[in-house]
Parts: structure tokens; sequence; C-alpha cells
């Protein structure tokens, strides 16, 4: 669970907050999307949520640690998808995984049958004594995704994940994520694909300009900006264009 409250952060060299006294709750069980257009704070937003970045303002928790004052304590609980699976690629896939599971405490017998379970899931467990490097985008996706799920998280976080992954693939990280979701723990992700949130979400916030213009069930953003006729696609269009022109 993330509790977000009066979150601001300004870049050095910007002349205006990336991200501008955010509110926002992440409860646990559900599959929270993140949606906004380009450049409007879903990076960041991630960034402070995973404690890459300090906000400027404002305070973070999860599952009740804050991010400034037990960092440790928070971020054990998070596993972090990026968008861009590009580090350590001078490792092979099992020292990298091995790597995140020591970080993480994990012990060996546990980490040897959840590596064995979702590097066969997402298919690479033929490769896991290649180098990183010689990975395609989408086997590095896999890589990252079964290294995140080794430390089993309470809290998922996925920037743009399916991005590169075949259709199998993809359909098998929405099954994991509802599974997740079911069992009590938190997953929060971006995506560009609305059709993938529409179907996937049980709510959704919606970013525009550093701050955040809806926040709900689709239910709700349906009644409050188009009725059942519109798509979230329609909607989001309209809303992410109206709001701050």
């Amino acid at each position: 669970m993330f509790i977000l409250q009066n979150i601001s952060k300004t870049y050095a060299k910007a002349h205006t907050k990336a991200v501008s006294n955010l509110t926002l709750t992440i409860n646990k069980g559900e599959i929270f999307g993140f949606l906004g257009p380009n450049g409007a704070g879903k990076t960041t937003t991630i960034k402070l949520l995973t404690g890459i970045l300090f906000p400027d303002e404002g305070s973070i928790t999860v599952d009740g640690f804050s991010l400034k004052e037990e960092p440790i304590k928070a971020k054990k609980t998070i596993s972090f998808v990026p968008d861009t699976p590009e580090t350590f690629s001078k490792l092979k896939a099992s020292e990298y995984i091995n790597f995140i599971a020591d970080v993480y405490g994990i012990p060996t017998d546990i980490r040897q049958q959840r590596i064995k379970e979702y590097a066969d899931m997402f298919g690479i467990s033929d490769v896991l004594s290649a180098p990183i490097a010689s990975f395609s985008h989408g086997m590095k996706q896999k890589l990252f995704l079964t290294a995140s799920l080794v430390t089993d998280p309470d809290n998922w976080i996925l920037d743009e994940p399916m991005v590169g992954l075949d259709p199998e693939s993809a359909f098998k990280l929405k099954e994991l994520m509802r599974k997740r979701a079911s069992e009590g723990k938190t997953v929060f992700f971006s995506t560009h694909v609305m059709e993938v949130a529409e179907k996937l979400c049980d709510r959704i916030g919606i970013i525009k300009k550093g701050q955040i213009v809806f926040c709900g069930t689709q239910e709700e953003l349906k009644a409050a900006y188009g009725g059942e006729g519109k798509s979230l696609e329609q909607i989001f269009l309209e809303l992410t264009a109206q709001s701050g022109e």
C-alpha cells in the first residue's frame, strides 16, 4: 500500500514542477493503473514511489514505512520493473537474479523454487547462463519480471511492462497481476495501452502536467466524464486535452 501526501518535485534545470502537490493512495489487493501523456509526470512519480528520487515536499509511506525515515524497510516491500531494462548488462542472467535475491535476503531453497517457476513461465530457463548483453529487449523484460517476482513483493511496480513482450508472455503477466492482487498484494503499473488498463485495472489514476486529474474506478470515471457509451481511451484523450490547456 502506498500513501503519497502533497508530493512535489522540481528538477534543477526545469522551470515548472514535474509533480505538483500530488496526493494519492494505492490500496492493498488492487491493480492500480497510472495513465498520462508523455511528460505528464508518470516516470517521476514512479521514481518517487521507489525511492530513486526524493520529493521536495510531501511524504510517502509504503505499508506504513516512511520512505524518508525508514527507506530500507519500505524498499524491502517493493519490486520494480523499469520501462528500460538496461542495467547490469555484463552479468549473466542467473547472476543478476541471484544478486537481486541476495539484496532481499531470499533463502537459497526458496529462490531456486521461484527462479524455476518464473523462468519457466516466461520461457527464459534455457538462457539463464547467457550474458544479459546478448538479450533482446523482450528477453530483458522477461528477466526483470522474473527477478522482481523472486522477491515475492507485497508492492509490485511496473513501468510500461507490456512493451517488448510477445502475446503469450503479456497474457501470463496479466494473469500474474490479477493473482497477486487477489492475494492482497498491491500492483501499480503505468501504461499507454488503454485497452489493457480498461480490462485489468480496479482503479486508475490520470496525471496531466504533474497533477492528478482523476483517481477512481472506471465506473466513477464514466459517470463523471462521459457515460457508459464512451471508452476509457475516449475519456482519457478528452480529459488530458482539457485539463490545464
